[in-house]
């Protein structure tokens, strides 16, 4: 069981002879897939869960190393999902996050005069 954070395996080697290392449970799972769950569009949704679940596809085949210089690739593996998963689920947010500007401003443009919205509101959106 491993956090996900950037970071948390900072060593090519930490995995070195693990060979039965062939899946990982994420620590508070379940409040990645709140967040995963609040998501706006179904199609992100459904990539993030992919995403999630890769890493226990790969880490099965992926080599484990021996002694001295064959580290394997496990620790590898591991750092690239993690930033794989964190760099999709910040960009996913900051969409989620710019249609809902889009939203606040396309209503406050309905209810509101325009002269009102361009000069006193739209400037803090």
């Amino acid at each position: 069981t491993i956090p996900l954070k950037d970071g948390i395996i900072a060593y090519d080697n930490i995995f070195q002879g693990c060979k039965k290392l062939k899946h990982v449970h994420l620590v508070e799972e379940a409040v990645l897939h709140e967040t995963i769950a609040a998501l706006q569009l179904e199609e992100w949704k459904i990539v993030m869960k992919d995403k999630i679940g890769v890493i226990n596809q790969i880490l099965p085949t992926t080599p484990a190393g021996g002694f001295g210089d064959d580290a394997g690739g496990k620790s590898q593996a591991m750092q690239s999902w993690i930033r794989s998963v964190l760099g999709k689920i910040i960009h996913y947010q900051a969409e989620h996050q710019r249609y809902l500007n889009e939203d606040i401003a396309t209503s406050l443009q309905l209810a509101l005069s325009q002269d009102i919205v361009m000069n006193n509101v739209l400037t803090f959106l």
